[in-house]
C-alpha cells in the first residue's frame, strides 16, 4: 500500500482528497494535516465521511516524512510554498494542489501572486500540468504542482489545437462559470446564500490568474502558439462544476470534421476526457452537471463559419477533476498504477 497524507484537511478539496483516498484499493490514508482543525476527526470536518479510521488532525512538522509515501497539500498559496521549503528534500512524493509553482516566470507569477514567496530553486523541480498532456514527466515524479480548476477546462479545451493539430491562435477569449466551491471556505459577503443564489456574479471580468497558467505552460510547450489569451470569469449558483467556453480566432484554416476528428484522436486513450458532440444528449453538452462527483473532463469543439471562430466548450467537477480526483490520477502515474485506479466513479445526476 502506498502510504498518503493530506494537508489541509479540512478544506473542500481536503475532503475530497479523504474520500477518494479512502476508496482507492492502493492507498492508505496514514496523515491528516492542519492548523485550524488539530485533534479533530474527518467525520467531524465532513458530514459526509464515515471512516472507520482513528486519524485526526495533527500539526505539520518535518517528520511527517516518516509516515508518508505521498503528501497532498490542499493549502493555501502562501502555505504550500511554506510546506514546500520544509518537506520538498524529505517526501518522497509532494503534489500541490495550490498555485504557488503553476506559473513557472517569476515576472508572471509575482503578478499574480504577489504574497507568495517561494524558494527559487524548488521552482523548475515541480513539474506542472494535466495529466493527459505530462503523464510521461509524472513517472518518478518528486515534485507535482497541479493546474487549477478552470486552467484544467481551458487547456485540455485548447491543447488539442495548438499541440494536435500544431494551429497558431492569434486570440483566445475565454469565458469561465463556477460554482461557489470554487472559491473554497473563506467567508465572503457575496457569497452569502441571500446574494449567490441565482446570481451570475461576474467576479473577475477582465482577466483571471488561471489563465495566466495556461498561457504560461502553453508557451513553454509550443512557443508562440497562443498570442493573447484573457479570460472573464463568473460565479453562478452552483456549488459544484465549472464551464469554459473559449472563443479561438486563428488565421489557420480547418473545418468540423478536421477539428473533430483532431480531438478524438488526441484524446484517444485517456479515459477521463470525453470528446463530445453538442446535441448527442437529452439536454445540450458539455454540461457541468453531468460530470458531476467524476473525474471526466466533457469537452466540444465547435467550428463557427459565419463567426470566423473556434468554439471550445469544457466542462468538469471543479472538486474532482479540477483539483481532488486530478491529484490522484497524477498519483496513479507517479506510482505505476493504472490512470484509472480509484478514479472509476459515474457521475450523479441529477444533482
Amino acid at each position: 500500500m502506498i502510504r498518503a497524507g493530506v494537508v489541509g484537511a479540512s478544506g473542500l478539496a481536503g475532503g475530497e482528497l479523504i474520500r477518494l483516498i479512502t476508496q482507492h484499493p492502493d492507498l492508505e490514508l496514514t496523515f491528516l494535516g492542519g492548523s485550524s482543525s488539530i485533534g479533530r476527526r474527518p467525520s467531524e470536518l465532513h458530514p459526509g465521511l464515515r471512516i472507520h479510521q482513528n486519524l485526526t488532525v495533527q500539526p505539520v512538522t518535518e517528520e511527517v516524512a516518516d509516515k508518508v509515501d505521498v503528501l497532498f497539500l490542499a493549502t493555501p498559496a502562501t502555505v504550500s510554498a511554506d510546506l514546500a521549503t520544509l518537506l520538498a528534500d524529505r517526501v518522497p512524493a509532494l503534489v500541490d494542489l495550490s498555485g504557488a509553482f503553476r506559473i513557472r516566470t517569476p515576472e508572471l507569477h509575482d503578478r499574480w501572486y504577489p504574497k507568495v514567496k517561494r524558494r527559487t530553486d524548488l521552482t523548475d523541480r515541480f513539474v506542472y500540468g494535466v495529466p493527459e498532456l505530462v503523464g510521461d514527466q509524472l513517472k518518478d515524479a518528486a515534485l507535482i504542482s497541479l493546474p487549477g480548476c478552470y486552467a484544467t477546462a481551458i487547456t485540455l479545451g485548447l491543447a488539442p489545437l495548438t499541440l494536435g493539430l500544431g494551429l497558431t491562435l492569434k486570440t483566445v477569449v475565454v469565458d469561465g462559470k463556477s460554482g461557489s466551491s470554487g472559491g473554497g471556505l473563506q467567508l465572503r459577503t457575496s457569497d452569502l446564500h441571500p446574494f449567490r443564489a441565482g446570481a451570475i456574479a461576474p467576479y473577475s471580468p477582465t482577466g483571471h490568474r488561471h489563465a495566466a497558467e495556461v498561457g504560461d505552460f502553453l508557451e513553454r510547450s509550443r512557443p508562440g502558439a497562443v498570442g493573447n489569451l484573457s479570460m472573464s470569469a463568473y460565479g453562478v449558483s452552483h456549488v459544484r462544476g465549472l464551464l469554459t467556453s473559449s472563443y479561438v480566432f486563428t488565421d489557420d484554416k480547418v473545418d468540423q470534421r478536421e477539428l473533430s476528428r483532431a480531438y478524438l484522436r488526441f484524446y484517444k486513450g485517456h479515459p477521463f476526457v470525453r470528446v463530445r458532440r453538442h446535441d448527442e444528449t437529452l439536454i445540450p453538452v458539455p454540461d457541468p452537471q453531468v460530470v458531476l462527483g467524476s473525474n471526466f473532463a466533457d469537452v466540444t469543439v465547435l467550428h463557427d463559419e459565419e463567426g470566423g471562430r473556434i468554439v471550445v466548450l469544457a466542462a468538469l467537477d471543479n472538486l474532482v477533476k479540477g483539483a481532488a480526483g486530478q491529484a490522484v490520477q497524477a498519483v496513479n502515474l507517479r506510482f505505476g498504477l493504472p490512470e484509472e485506479t480509484g478514479l472509476t466513479q459515474q457521475p450523479v445526476m441529477p444533482a
